[in-house]
């Protein structure tokens, strides 16, 4: 008899680029999973999207509520019901409320298009501290971006598809996949868009590009300085864009002089020749260029001034608003719909400062999801106040910050910390409690919308039900809402989330059936150029930001080399690939047996030297913390940097299959909570150096 199929439009969960998909189950379990073909740039998934199955499938997840019994991160668990978990949250939650305050209550996500309900959850109880990852990730691109434009990074759209020459500088589009980008991208190539890739070593992205600059560990910032010395001395940028768009210009002109190409050749290693016919080439291009300024750019501690000076090239390109550049994006309210009723606005903002500093001691540092590494700093110093209650969503920092020890003996501080997460991870086991969260293809979201060219409104169904005693994150919510005297937030279905958040817009569920989404324009929406207003005091772009300078803060920073690693030792470096998503996918049984475990590469010459042959154990060693792991022997990468991807060496034997398969980058960070970017708030987590010996 034939297997009857059914069908769910939905939203990937594997990554934080939340792909659009296609999901067939049957009999209770997923048969397939594609792109959604309603959306033309999904030619496909990754192979992180395909082993969704496998997640669900995975008997080594949490699947029931847990509340320790023992110390923190012995192991040691009491499973429990759902009311038992969160009266206890609940409990625990108002006693650090009555003895602190609400503004001890904390919590850090993935960010995203979904966080909307609990971060009014926050709001609700009164407090301000909420945070996500993004101080390891991308803090420094949005606030170069804010810096500049006044508005945040999302505001302009990477117009790949109509893209004539595009550069990846810090952003491995080939192997950190976002798979619409990558196709639209591949099919500006085949259209004969060039693509240059700047990187320490030569990356997937790398192989496909017409240039490839090895450059120097640290040099980045030197490079693009030379860039815009070479746009501006000879006079090939868009002298139109910019005495209409650019205020401070004379002083950027004032400020490059020294960095000339012949100068950065020397600081990056590579020809002063090919830097000059680099800049033509993206001048003979322009405005259709695309520099991009970076996805996860915590990195070094200039980093922010590489992903600032990646926005002013674009700038002097006349890339912002340009088709195949940076056009600006189109909400709903540009096509005249209403937007989705917000969980946020039924609460005011709190009115306490946040723990962070965001706003007000770093007055420059955007407010909104903050600095994740100085609320845990808070959490030990208490200053300016205490935070004693902690909730990890969907996150985990034990795994994607430095210095995981130094970390969890902040953790300890807390009277309360619980982790909702769909799989185990170094977070949730020095939790007190463990709520599970179904898996992606378990559960509903609530709608979110997409600003874009062609902006829409977008939804996760659930495909399946729960294989085990998991929630979605609405339920959790709404479950801890109701203890805590938030009958706002309190919702009997997913049908009366959804209804709450159209009202108004004219939509009911329905309209998404069809496609999975609503559609508000037929076809891309350029704004016209001579409408461009930016968001600054002058509406211009401003090279000098008075933010910055009120903050103490250089706008034009003059470039420092970076530090050599020392004698006998190697610049730490790290990235990702498609295979595996930080560190939760490292225990998946799919992509666990396509890539078990990390390598770590090293310049063929120095390996040499220490007697290293390739796929040789090695010691990698700093600061007394050490990690075994293969080499990777190889001219691909520059001499003075190692490199490892994240997110491997994991140690807890509920993860049977990634247990002890490669080496923890972030162990070998010692002290690296402490070494941020002090102009674009992230943490700089290249700024290490190992040494490297036979194991």
């Amino acid at each position: 008899m034939t297997e009857s199929l059914k069908t769910t439009y939905s939203i990937c969960g594997m990554c934080t680029v939340r792909c659009p998909i296609k999901v067939e189950t049957g009999h209770g379990r997923v048969r397939f999973i594609q792109g959604n073909p309603n959306f033309s740039s999904m030619k496909g998934v990754c192979p992180r999207g395909v082993a969704g199955k496998a997640l669900v499938e995975d008997d080594e997840r949490p699947q029931s509520p847990l509340i320790r019994v023992g110390e923190r991160g012995s192991g040691h668990w009491k499973a429990v019901s759902w009311d038992e978990a969160l009266d206890y949250i609940a409990n625990k939650m108002k006693g650090v409320m009555d003895k602190y305050g609400a503004r001890a209550v904390s919590l850090s996500d993935r960010g995203g298009p979904f966080r909307d309900m609990h971060r009014a959850f926050l709001r609700g109880l009164g407090t301000p501290n909420y945070c996500n990852h993004d101080a390891s990730c991308a803090r420094n691109v949005q606030h170069a971006a804010l810096s500049l434009t006044g508005q945040g990074r999302k505001a302009v759209e990477y117009d790949l598809k109509n893209a004539k020459h595009v550069v990846l500088q810090s952003r491995n589009m080939f192997e950190a996949v976002n798979v619409q980008e990558v196709g639209d991208l591949v099919d500006a190539m085949d259209k004969g868009c060039r693509l240059t890739v700047i990187d320490i070593r030569a990356n997937v992205s790398s192989t496909k590009a017409n240039r490839f600059f090895m450059v120097r560990p640290g040099t980045d910032y030197a490079l693009n300085l030379s860039v815009i010395h070479e746009l501006l001395k000879e006079g090939i940028y868009d002298k139109d864009f910019a005495s209409k768009h650019i205020q401070d210009l004379d002083a950027l002109e004032q400020f490059v002089k020294p960095y000339t190409p012949d100068w950065a050749a020397k600081e990056c290693g590579v020809s002063a020749e090919s830097i000059r016919a680099f800049a033509r080439e993206l001048a003979d291009a322009a405005p259709s260029v695309i520099w991009h300024p970076g996805w996860m750019t915590a990195r070094y501690k200039d980093s922010f001034q590489v992903s600032r000076t990646a926005y002013i090239i674009n700038a002097l390109l006349g890339s912002y608003g340009a088709k195949g550049g940076l056009p600006f994006v189109n909400k709903p309210g540009d096509m005249g719909v209403r937007s989705l009723k917000k969980f946020m606005d039924l609460y005011p903002s709190p009115k306490d400062e946040r723990v962070d500093g965001a706003g007000w001691r770093l007055p420059h540092i955007e407010k909104g999801p903050g600095l994740t590494h100085l609320l845990f700093k808070a959490m030990e110093t208490e200053d300016p106040y205490p935070v004693k209650a902690y909730i990890a969503w969907r996150h985990d920092p034990l795994m994607g910050l430095p210095d995981p020890d130094r970390l969890q003996k902040r953790f300890n501080n807390l009277d309360l910390m619980v982790s909702v997460t769909f799989s185990w991870s170094d977070t949730a086991w020095h939790s007190d409690v463990v709520l599970p969260l179904s898996t992606y293809l378990e559960r509903e979201s609530i709608i979110a919308a997409k600003n874009a060219l062609q902006p829409y409104f977008f939804l996760r169904q659930r495909a399946m039900e729960p294989r085990f005693d998991s929630k979605a994150d609405w339920e959790i919510v709404s479950g801890l809402a109701k203890r805590l005297d938030l009958p706002e937030l309190v919702f009997d279905s997913v049908e009366d989330v959804w209804a709450f958040q159209l009202k108004d817009t004219g939509y009911t569920i329905d309209d998404f059936k069809e496609t999975g989404r609503i559609l508000f324009a037929d076809k891309p929406v350029y704004k016209a150029q001579e409408d461009i207003a930016f968001k600054t005091p002058s509406k211009k772009i401003e090279i000098i930001s008075q933010k910055l300078e009120d903050a103490g803060i250089q706008s034009l920073k003059p470039y420092e080399s970076p530090q050599q690693p020392p004698e006998g030792a190697f610049r730490l470096t790290f990235g990702r690939v498609a295979t595996h998503t930080q560190g939760h996918t490292a225990n998946n049984t799919a992509l666990s047996e396509l890539m078990p475990e990390n390598v770590l590469w090293i310049h063929s010459g120095p390996a040499e030297a220490l007697g290293i042959e390739d796929g040789a154990t090695v010691n990698v060693a700093n600061n007394g913390a050490q990690e075994s792991i293969k080499a990777r022997v190889t001219d691909c990468i520059h001499p003075e940097a190692v490199f490892m991807v994240h997110g491997f060496g994991h140690r807890l034997k509920v993860e049977s299959r990634a247990l002890g398969k490669g080496a923890a980058d972030n162990r070998l960070m010692t002290g690296g909570l402490d070494n941020w970017d002090r102009a674009g708030g992230a943490v700089a987590m290249q700024e290490h150096f190992v040494t490297v010996t036979p194991a």
